[in-house]
């Protein structure tokens, strides 16, 4: 009986696919991916099911598209049965490392056996990790938001240090003190190279803002922009920023420092597999992308090919062809099937889980199949389906509907199509199907009241200060409230709370 491959799942947070050097990015330096293109099948018509964390994860973990567990923003996730779950029963020893982004309970298990846990502003072993290490005073250990968001900032934690050096460390630790007997999963989950744009001395000098390729700005962009678009840019201080081309090459550079930071912890962890990389299935991904200044747009939630089409290479020598290049359209819901079927498991796929092996797709089967996206329901719906070569996208909240080609370099191409397209109907009849997205009537899109646009540019900005940064500013109250103490005490009292 042959044995059950070992599985590695690497993720990243809110990558472009356009961010690998071997996939034709001259500006950014990823060895390590670059490898693994060369080894393994990269499938270049990759879509998240949801432009946003929660939702993606979701339907990577369970199989299921959004419309089906209603999970299509960052709302409570299914409780439904996990890929992690199952190879847990087919016997696998499975581990989870970094951020997972389950909701409501973040340390929720979920399957995994054990986990080592690191999640935006909340208490996990990272943070333990870093107050152990004499770094407690560092509150936002991923980086300044709110107002930070988008600006690109050093990290106040030195490389070894941080977060995503942290997530290889407590792989290896597993890959090196892990049963050899038994097959594993480990999924290797970091943070970056979501906002905010912050690296580590001396990878935050890795990349030059003048050296960056420009944001795509077509003219008018704003013909195919909708109102998440915007409302982004106004939560994340950008929607006044769209002509400002040096600053989003600044902050591109940060963002593929952080690219580059991660590439180097994979091939860490890839280095301690050793031996067993040719039994090991390894998958890396990403939940979704990032505008990065194209069409004038920070963010994701749209579905323009920036924030839906993400990266997604799979090596398993025997399965997977070296080299090969797949432009068949998958989604993160696939992973689940492929997981399955490499263990032993795999069985008729159930309605809810309509995923497909990408074995099966890698060996030439279901060419020409669609996939889909979508982003809230209702009023706020943005719902899409594209075969990998042209792509239907509706906006609820516009009333508006796109025909788009698809481009090898993330353009978004719109095309003049008078009717109702094979897409189209195809995306009626899939997002109909589930009355609760409220997104179909009579066989046509729905028709929604809108909220108006709000008339304040200062509405809706973004707040997210760090936990404790309160009680921080208590101690130099004394300095800036002209209280009874002398300006000497006042000082003194900020001094005697700094680390």
């Amino acid at each position: 009986m042959a044995k059950s491959p070992n599985i590695l799942i690497f993720l990243t947070d809110q990558q472009r696919a356009d961010t690998i050097g071997a996939l034709g990015s001259a500006s950014i330096r990823t060895p390590v991916l670059d490898r693994l293109v060369s080894e393994g099948t990269t499938f270049t018509r990759a879509y998240t099911p949801s432009p946003v964390c929660v939702p993606a994860r979701c339907a990577l973990a369970t199989g299921q598209l959004p419309a089906r567990s209603q999970c299509w923003d960052n709302l409570d996730m299914a409780d439904t049965i996990s890929y992690m779950e199952v190879l847990r029963e087919a016997g696998y020893r499975t581990h989870g490392v970094g951020k997972m982004h389950f909701t409501p309970d973040h340390e929720k298990m979920w399957g995994y056996q054990t986990r080592d846990i690191s999640e935006e502003g909340k208490p996990g072993d990272f943070p333990d990790f870093l107050r152990a290490q004499g770094f407690g005073h560092v509150l936002a250990n991923n980086g300044l938001r709110g107002e930070y968001y988008y600006t690109p900032q050093p990290s106040q934690l030195p490389a070894h240090l941080h977060e995503s050096h942290w997530v290889a460390d407590r792989c290896i630790d597993f890959l090196t003190g892990r049963d050899p007997n038994k097959p594993f999963l480990l999924d290797c989950h970091f943070i970056k190279p979501h906002p905010p744009f912050e690296n580590p001395m001396p990878w935050s000098f890795l990349y030059r803002p003048n050296e960056m390729p420009h944001p795509f700005q077509p003219v008018p962009a704003a013909d195919v922009l909708t109102r998440v678009n915007r409302l982004q840019n106004r939560y994340k201080y950008k929607d006044r920023a769209a002509s400002d081309d040096l600053a989003w090459r600044t902050m591109k550079a940060a963002y593929y420092a952080a690219i580059s930071f991660v590439d180097y912890q994979i091939g860490r962890v890839l280095e301690a597999l050793g031996d067993e990389i040719d039994n090991t299935l390894v998958l890396f991904s990403s939940d979704h992308g990032e505008m990065l200044g194209d069409y004038g747009c920070a963010g994701k939630r749209c579905m323009l090919e920036a924030s839906a089409r993400i990266p997604l290479i799979a090596r398993w020598p025997g399965h997977f062809t070296a080299g090969q290049k797949i432009d068949t359209a998958v989604s993160l819901i696939d992973i689940f099937p492929t997981l399955t079927a490499a263990a032993g498991t795999q069985s008729a796929a159930p309605p809810e889980r309509p995923g497909t092996s990408l074995i099966d797709i890698a060996n030439g089967a279901h060419q020409g199949r669609e996939v889909s996206s979508q982003f809230q329901a209702n009023w706020m719906g943005h719902y899409m389906v594209t075969d990998g070569q042209t792509k239907f996208v509706h906006s609820a909240p516009d009333h508006r509907s796109w025909t788009f080609q698809v481009e090898d370099d993330l353009k978004d191409t719109p095309l003049d199509i008078a009717g109702p397209t094979a897409l189209e109907s195809v995306a009626l009849e899939l997002f109909g199907a589930f009355p609760q997205c409220d997104a179909v009537a009579d066989g046509n899109w729905k028709s929604h009241d809108v909220p108006p646009w709000p008339d304040d540019l200062d509405y809706g900005l973004l707040r997210q200060d760090p936990d404790g940064i309160e009680a921080m500013l208590e101690t130099i109250r004394p300095y800036y409230q002209g209280s009874s103490q002398s300006a000497d005490d006042g000082l003194k009292a900020i001094t005697d709370h700094m680390p």
